[in-house]
């Protein structure tokens, strides 16, 4: 399935994708798809749904994050053997761990705001693991049974605060709002054979920028999954963002940045596409 939330930010109404692109409201069998929604048992249940029998939904619809109720983000830094050289950074020997903070979330189109005092916004795609239930201490073999489904992220990052004015860590250049972009859809695990066989690409202005490949991951979805849950435990609903591939603006020479009125688009294989237009907050 393809779970999607869509209308206006703070009031957005649970629905689907069909196999024939149309949206299909839930909101007469769900009050919201939420971290319970999430778990195995309830994604199960809701297969037997006929998408027919729901009502369609305008295309030109704003979507929201794909779900609710999201508690933690974890995102990884340097996953990507190509990133880390572009960035001339040492290939880590464990996952590098790092958090947005929860107002950095937006739907998918939503546009991208810069703040007044940052000067080195960067655009980073990544595929986002979607927990469903609980998972704390489980082993990279069970790892990919705790996981609800994926999504596309945009982990916007601003360079200048995440290494110049980081004070030793990362969170503070990735946690602006709007930093978050998420959707447009959550594609249940069942869907996505192998988590590491995925396509990601990122467009800016129309130029591709990034054009990777999950296979290139450092750590696997699986292996994440299992080194986070050791942390942390995991709950129904957290996000881990996976990392990003090559292409980056800071990588480029001289570094190329977002500007007020860029627009960015990305994608990946059967995660759909985001679209986000900057503007100055």
């Amino acid at each position: 399935m393809k779970l999607l939330r869509y209308g206006p930010y703070g009031a957005e109404r649970p629905a689907l994708l069909d196999n024939d692109g149309i949206v299909r409201d839930l909101s007469g069998i769900l009050d919201d798809i939420s971290p319970r929604t999430l778990h195995p048992d309830n994604l199960m249940a809701m297969r037997a749904i006929d998408p027919a029998a729901l009502p369609r939904v305008d295309h030109s619809v704003r979507l929201g994050t794909p779900w609710s109720g999201i508690r933690t983000i974890v995102a990884i830094g340097l996953n990507y053997h190509d990133h880390a050289k572009e960035a001339n950074l040492p290939v880590p020997s464990e996952p590098i761990m790092f958090t947005k903070w929860h107002g950095s979330i937006t739907g998918p189109n939503d546009g991208i705001s810069i703040p007044p005092s940052c000067t080195k916004v960067d655009w980073e795609v990544e595929l986002a693991i979607v927990i469903g239930k609980q998972a704390r201490r489980v082993s990279e073999q069970e790892a990919l049974q705790y996981v609800a489904g994926y999504t596309l992220a945009n982990d916007v990052s601003e360079r200048s605060y995440q290494l110049e004015r980081s004070g030793g860590q990362w969170s503070k250049g990735k946690g602006f709002d709007t930093f978050g972009p998420l959707g447009p859809y959550l594609v249940t695990s069942d869907e996505i054979d192998d988590p590491q066989q995925l396509e990601l690409w990122l467009d800016v202005n129309g130029k591709r920028m990034q054009s990777g490949h999950t296979c290139n991951m450092i750590f696997s979805c699986a292996k994440l999954v299992s080194y986070c849950s050791h942390v942390m435990t995991l709950e129904a609903g957290d996000v881990i963002l996976t990392g990003t591939p090559h292409g980056v603006g800071m990588g480029m020479d001289p570094p190329q940045y977002l500007g007020v009125g860029d627009v960015v688009t990305l994608g990946g294989t059967g995660l759909g596409v985001q679209r986000q237009i900057v503007d100055q907050g």
